[in-house]
């Protein structure tokens, strides 16, 4: 590839002397000779400090977003969207040949996802997906460094997609990969709204700037489906106007696409789908209203990509679940764990009010609060866990390098807000295995914080730890049965 073609549809200052380009790279460690390095500023480290070392190193170009008055630079308005474009090039823009789905939201992406990509597959469509829990390239199963891939990566994967032969990409676009452009050089036919409630306010900084930042994935999208009972969702529908809109509600008749008599189970949910004047009974495998709300999204986003209703709702009753999500643990206890990974305050209030409607004895919630992270929502997630829970246990979530037991500290006040009793165990090992010894017959674990993760990250590194495993393995050693 030439540099020219690289750089094609990027917008750039200065003469640029066309030459051959080996490969591109944002990591300066990994420049080689002929390579274009881009410079990203990032929150630790910057890579126009290490512009002049890939030069040495024999890179044709680096591109800047300020001048560092070197030889052999490219000015560009921001390097994260060059990168973006560039990457997009570089692979011969494979999102151009793919129709991409994505989602956003605080809560439900990776649920959502799965959900359209199990409807697709339904509708005979061959499917990639890219989010948290791992990538998906048809039935290729690879693992997931962060929610939406970078630039390079994400062109990259697309590019496998393409020679799969899959025609639809669902995937989950989170607000950091929005701030940072990941996305840049995609177009999207359809992007769903879930919610916005507080998280990740240590990078967006306020709600707004959160917000902002969520909004980018419309002004990219053919199709933007976006939930009525948010307020956020409600704010998008009256700030978008360069796609078309589609809104779906649990609670609101304006909507285009309304669930009614809502039913649920520890089994799962029952409701009925209203589009227009058409009504469709669904059984779903997933209790809760967030799930229905889940439902509507995926369901709405497979009917503005063309799949016919009759397949949305056939998809959405064959659903067998997803993995970390409101999972029932097969424990053979007499009473029931569920692990889910809900690690934000909204996210651990509705997965507590769903278990509250079919527990039979006590709700008892085991949780901690991620290291490195949002402060101020350890007191917020305690509180809700104190209110909507029997019992609780604090524990550790991924503490990272961050002292655990300053962030027990930090969420502590709101634990005491409520009379509830609780009990603090900093080693969540330690705590999972006091929880199933205390468990008593009717009552419903939840495991909460870690869902699909199979790791947990210390000061020192990250160690394996799955909870399903765990907790199997406990019981087998306890011979609890």
């Amino acid at each position: 590839m030439t540099l020219f073609q690289l750089l094609d549809s990027v917008e750039y200052e200065g003469k640029v002397q066309d030459c051959e380009i080996s490969a591109i790279t944002s990591d300066s460690r990994q420049v080689e000779k002929d390579n274009v390095f881009i410079c990203i500023p990032g929150l630790k480290f910057d890579g126009h400090d290490h512009a002049q070392q890939a030069l040495e190193k024999g890179a044709a170009a680096v591109v800047v977003q300020r001048d560092l008055g070197l030889s052999r630079q490219i000015m560009v308005p921001d390097t994260h969207a060059a990168y973006g474009i560039m990457s997009a090039n570089y692979f011969g823009n494979p999102a151009r040949k793919l129709k991409l789905m994505g989602v956003t939201g605080t809560n439900g992406k990776t649920t959502i996802t799965y959900l359209m990509k199990h409807i697709l597959e339904c509708a005979g469509k061959r499917v990639g997906l890219i989010g948290t829990i791992h990538n998906e390239i048809a039935d290729m199963v690879l693992p997931a460094k962060y929610t939406t891939p970078d630039p390079l990566q994400l062109h990259a994967m697309l590019a496998r997609m393409v020679e799969a032969g899959c025609e639809y990409v669902v995937m989950e676009v989170s607000s950091h990969a929005l701030a940072q452009q990941r996305v840049s050089g995609c177009r999207f036919v359809t992007a769903a709204f879930t919610n916005l409630t507080q998280d990740h306010l240590d990078y967006h900084h306020t709600m707004e700037e959160y917000y902002q930042c969520k909004k980018l994935l419309f002004q990219l999208c053919d199709n933007a489906i976006l939930n009525l009972d948010d307020k956020y969702g409600r704010r998008l529908v009256e700030e978008i106007d360069n796609c078309k809109v589609h809104t779906y509600s649990c609670t609101s008749h304006e909507a285009n696409y309304t669930a009614h008599n809502i039913k649920f189970s520890a089994q799962g949910s029952r409701f009925a789908l209203m589009a227009g004047e058409q009504l469709f009974k669904v059984q779903f495998c997933m209790p809760g209203m967030f799930s229905v709300a889940n439902a509507l999204a995926a369901a709405v986003s497979c009917i503005a990509a063309g799949v016919d209703l009759e397949t949305v709702i056939r998809g959405l009753s064959e659903c067998a679940g997803v993995t970390g999500r409101v999972e029932i643990l097969p424990t053979n206890t007499p009473y029931t764990v569920i692990r889910d990974y809900a690690h934000s305050p909204d996210g651990l209030k509705n997965v507590l009010e769903t278990v509250r409607e079919f527990a039979p004895g006590r709700v008892v919630a085991l949780f901690g609060c991620a290291g490195n992270r949002d402060r101020t929502k350890r007191p917020l997630m305690a509180e809700i866990v104190s209110r909507l829970s029997d019992f609780c246990i604090l524990t550790s979530d991924n503490p990272r390098d961050e002292s655990p037991e300053r962030i027990v500290e930090d969420a502590l006040p709101g634990l005491k807000k409520n009379n509830t009793p609780y009990k603090i165990i900093v080693d969540r090992y330690e705590a999972i295995k006091w929880a199933l010894e205390n468990s008593q017959p009717d009552d419903i674990l939840i495991l909460a914080g870690k869902g699909h993760e199979d790791y947990q990250v210390l000061d020192f590194g990250t160690i394996h730890f799955d909870e399903k495993e765990i907790v199997l393995d406990l019981l087998g050693k306890q011979d609890v049965r």
